[in-house]
């Protein structure tokens, strides 16, 4: 051999210094998603939030001109039993006329039962008119005593400051007697 010519004495392929460097890569990437879990965890609804997610009503005892409120997600929902008169009234008014135009049909599944979440769209204020002592406005719907809107017997804002109309949440009915709100 001449003095020219080296040897190559590092070995070919893997080493198990490239083991230790993947088993240690592999560490830290787990103890990475370790530690960040509980700030990804704390991004999820609340435990609280989650039972609210669906409510459902027993309509059953709500007898026609009368009204009844639960509590969904923190907001209180208004379920009325209209009257015919109610529902005459409601789908008379011309869309045209309206602030935020939505025909009554397509605020309620059934004419004779219609949900809204009970928030006036001004400010955030509770609009009275559940009771049937309590005034419910020139629109014989529900009035909000903070600021003068006025709606009508399908929820919608008819005259003051309120810019929409009472929302409709999502809801369906379960049968006959119980609305699942959510």
């Amino acid at each position: 051999m001449s003095a020219d010519t080296k040897i190559d004495n590092t070995p070919k392929g893997e080493t198990r210094r490239d083991f230790m460097s993947l088993l240690a890569g592999s560490f830290g990437a787990f103890g990475a998603a370790l530690a960040a879990w509980p700030l990804v965890n704390s991004l999820n609804p609340a435990k609280d939030t989650l039972a609210l997610s669906t409510v459902e009503v027993d309509i059953s005892g709500i007898p026609k001109g009368e009204a009844k409120t639960v509590m969904w997600q923190g907001k209180p929902v208004f379920v009325r039993h209209r009257t015919e008169d109610e529902i005459a009234q409601a789908k008379a008014v011309e869309v045209a006329s309206l602030t935020d135009k939505q025909t009554d049909e397509s605020r309620v599944k059934r004419p004779e039962w219609l949900v809204t979440i009970g928030v006036c769209t001004h400010l955030g204020c509770i609009p009275v008119g559940q009771k049937m002592t309590e005034t419910r406005g020139d629109y014989g719907g529900w009035f909000c005593p903070c600021h003068g809107s006025h709606y009508d017997t399908s929820g919608r804002i008819r005259k003051g400051p309120a810019p929409k109309n009472l929302v409709v949440p999502p809801y369906e009915f379960v049968n006959d007697t119980t609305i699942k709100i959510g």
